[in-house]
């Protein structure tokens, strides 16, 4: 069954480029990121892990943790991680899971028999301290995931879990927010006492 908003991650054990792991002890109170890849030694993915492992300062920033997957083994990973650097300049700084068995792709859903019967697809989960899926992504094995993007929704999960308010369209970090329409006016005074501008009952902006 396919994993919703809202659901405890699953836990594994499984051996990494890092050495074995247990997924929640690894992960502990910090957010992360758990990413797959359909196979090593592809020209998509090869891009992407290059891109993320720029953003080790930015992830760290936030108090992400990323973990990748694909269904090869640790010591293609660790081949791979050579093209990697090769190609991008940068070698993967953060641990890939080997799932020969397809354990944990199994777990995730990430098994897609209409894309392919053998090879995950190209998924994203973004999951909180308290080890619930706040949000999931899948993209087909064509088109490259915008890592950008994965910060921008960390960044709005991350604000809204403390304010009350939501992000609006293309937000980004600074920019005005939403209050929350379950909030009166009343209760949105006292936490946002230097007012807000009221285009609609139900659409209250207000700065971040």
């Amino acid at each position: 069954m396919a994993i919703q908003l809202g659901d405890i991650a699953p836990d594994f054990t499984a051996d990494t480029t890092e050495g074995t792991i247990s997924f929640h002890d690894w992960k502990g109170i910090s957010w992360a990121v758990l990413f797959s890849h359909p196979k090593d030694f592809t020209p998509v993915c090869t891009t992407e892990l290059g891109y993320t492992a720029r953003l080790a300062e930015d992830f760290a920033q936030r108090n992400v943790k990323v973990i990748g997957l694909s269904c090869d083994s640790v010591q293609d990973h660790l081949a791979w991680s050579q093209d990697i650097e090769d190609t991008q300049g940068i070698r993967p700084n953060f641990p890939m899971i080997a799932d020969p068995n397809r354990t944990v792709a199994n777990l995730y859903d990430m098994i897609h028999p209409n894309a392919s019967d053998t090879m995950t697809v190209r998924s994203v989960f973004v999951i909180a301290p308290d080890n619930t899926v706040k949000l999931t992504i899948t993209y087909p094995a064509s088109t490259g995931r915008n890592f950008d993007e994965v910060l921008r929704v960390i960044d709005s999960l991350q604000l809204t879990a403390t304010k009350k308010v939501a992000t609006p369209v293309n937000w980004k970090q600074g920019d005005d927010v939403i209050i929350l329409p379950a909030l009166s006016n009343e209760e949105a005074a006292e936490l946002f006492p230097n007012g807000w501008d009221e285009q609609k009952p139900y659409l209250r902006v207000v700065s971040q």
